[in-house]
């Protein structure tokens, strides 16, 4: 199946997040909603250790013959889980107004499994943090920015509670990626009827002002109320702030530009800028 939405789903605080933004995703897409669970049967449980090398032959075969035996036993119990999870993903999504979302249960690691079905995929959904991240409230796992550095596909990042988008931010850098991203994002139907900011953070130079008069035209031309400004400062700190200052429901930015967004996404920053969202990142490519 192509052109779908497709949702990772996992037993993590930010499933139901998931499940209503994939839900309303595939709802003004007007595209296929596939929930995916991804079983790593060779993930290892937390605190678990290797005592084999401490034991004698007799005892070590019988403790290994024991261990496969679990690993046999958790496998299924991981399955029957990831069944119960997609169920209540679908059931859930169906109560939002999709008609008949799919459900798929893989087993591998969940990057290599994502890069896999990309190229059915039109966006892909994922929480902010996975099932085995740490629990602090701004830990982010390090799955989700492997994804982010190896997908090609426009991600989703969502928190918790969903909040239907009305009015986004665009963090735009005049690279090539933004420019895709502006024209992409005034013609989707993902973005109907919302009201979007364009933000350049930089220099207030007569070059920055024509790309933002370009972005905001763009928008404009194509039915948008589309306001924009240029700020001086560090990328992150100043995307989060307009965002909160403008209460802004969802923010859009490029994976890769020329500028220091670039930097930013492709160095250490990309963590720390993903960690500090309250609101939902979608991350272009």
């Amino acid at each position: 199946m192509t052109d779908q939405v497709m949702a990772a789903i996992d037993g993590s605080q930010f499933a139901e997040g998931v499940c209503d933004y994939a839900a309303w995703a595939s709802l003004a897409l007007n595209a296929p909603l596939t929930f995916v669970h991804v079983v790593d049967n060779r993930a290892q449980v937390p605190g678990e250790q290797n005592l084999s090398g401490n034991l004698r032959f007799g005892a070590r075969e019988q403790l290994m013959k024991e261990l496969s035996e679990l690993d046999e036993q958790r496998a299924k119990v991981n399955r029957e889980q990831g069944k119960h999870m997609l169920e209540a993903a679908k059931a859930r999504a169906v109560e939002d107004g999709v008609n008949d979302p799919s459900t798929r249960q893989l087993n591998g690691t969940l990057v290599e499994t994502l890069v896999e079905l990309e190229k059915d995929v039109r966006l892909l959904v994922v929480g902010k943090r996975g099932e085995t991240a740490h629990q602090a409230s701004g830990h982010l796992g390090s799955n989700l920015e492997r994804v982010v550095r190896e997908m090609h596909r426009p991600i989703l990042m969502v928190p918790k509670i969903f909040k239907r988008p009305e009015k986004i931010l665009i963090a735009f850098d005049g690279s090539k990626t933004a420019l895709k991203g502006v024209e992409m994002l005034a013609r989707s139907p993902l973005f109907t009827s919302t009201e979007c900011r364009v933000l350049i953070v930089g220099a207030d130079t007569a070059e920055n002002r024509s790309q933002l008069d370009w972005a905001l035209s763009t928008l404009r031309e194509a039915g948008h109320q589309a306001e924009g400004h240029i700020r001086a400062g560090e990328v992150d700190e100043a995307l989060h702030g307009y965002a909160k200052e403008h209460s802004i429901d969802l923010l859009v930015m490029g994976a890769y530009g020329h500028s220091r967004i670039r930097h930013m996404l492709v160095g250490s920053t990309t963590t720390a800028m993903l960690r500090g969202s309250r609101i939902p990142v979608l991350i272009l490519r």
